[in-house]
């Protein structure tokens, strides 16, 4: 598994990351199998969150005995986010994952309390060592200016975005700054929700061919695509060993200029919206 520098933090992050939404809602034996076998071909990236349910549980039981090579993540709820609601739902992850620290915490995205009672909550636990690094979920460029102003430069770790082939909008704005600020993009649902291109529609005809040429699957090219820029970290979800093993793979493969100008016709990134995608 290729890795690549995590923004500003200066850690080698897995190209291809584990998400854990919904991991909790299927059966527990088969997510915990999947998650190891991810750490096992090198998906050390595994991103959770306190909303994610009993998502902490299952990880603590994948990563024991591991922790050291796991690039760890979790959110606070912006309902939580005050200076110390941030600090106090950190401590609950980190008791809930059976961890001592997190590589990044993240505002899973944007609420009422202030930037500044966050940023003030996020550095107090770096210095405390409960975290590593801190970041956002779900901010569009101009929340990511407002951040910016009290936060400095060089302390946003990551920005967590929805980002797939027929969702292309984050292309416009948002990684251009977290290309300007060092930040880097964590692509979340990167197949899309429940929206996985059809091979009868012309996109899906188009990652047919790509798949073929590379002796892949389609799910596989559509990784590799997102994963093109040296910014953007895909955290596709499994569900058992196999299909963990099928995203880990994408993180090997290269695709050509061809294959990318290709896939960009086949999914036009489409006009700027208004607001930012999210799920």
């Amino acid at each position: 598994m290729k890795h690549k520098k995590f923004g500003s933090t200066g850690h080698d992050v897995s190209v291809i990351g584990q998400g854990t939404w919904y991991l909790d809602r299927g059966d527990r034996r088969a997510a915990v199998a999947a998650l190891r076998r991810g750490l096992d071909l090198g998906m050390t990236h595994i991103d959770t969150a306190e909303m994610y349910g009993d998502a902490e549980l299952v990880i603590a039981e994948a990563i024991a005995g591991r922790r050291d090579e796991t690039y760890l993540v979790s959110k606070v709820l912006p309902s939580n986010a005050s200076r110390r609601g941030t600090i106090a739902a950190c401590e609950r992850s980190l008791a809930r994952l059976k961890t001592d620290r997190l590589d990044c915490y993240l505002l899973h995205w944007r609420g009422s309390f202030s930037f500044s009672e966050t940023v003030d909550a996020f550095e107090q636990l770096v210095k405390a060592g409960k975290i590593r690094s801190w970041g956002v979920s779900n901010f569009d460029a101009d929340d990511l200016d407002e951040l910016l102003d009290v936060a400095g430069e060089g302390k946003m770790a990551c920005n967590q975005v929805f980002y797939h082939l027929q969702e292309r909008a984050i292309e416009h704005a948002v990684i251009p700054w977290c290309a300007k600020h060092n930040v880097a993009v964590v692509a979340y649902s990167p197949f899309g929700h429940n929206d996985f291109p059809d091979q009868r529609s012309k996109g899906g005809a188009v990652l047919q061919t790509i798949a073929k040429r590379h002796g892949a699957l389609v799910r596989q090219i559509a990784l590799a695509f997102l994963a093109r820029d040296p910014r953007v970290f895909p955290i596709p979800k499994a569900s058992n060993a196999e299909h963990a093993a099928e995203n880990a793979a994408a993180g090997d493969l290269v695709l050509s200029a061809d294959d990318i100008a290709a896939l960009e016709s086949g999914f036009p990134r489409g006009p700027k919206p208004r607001s930012l995608p999210m799920l």
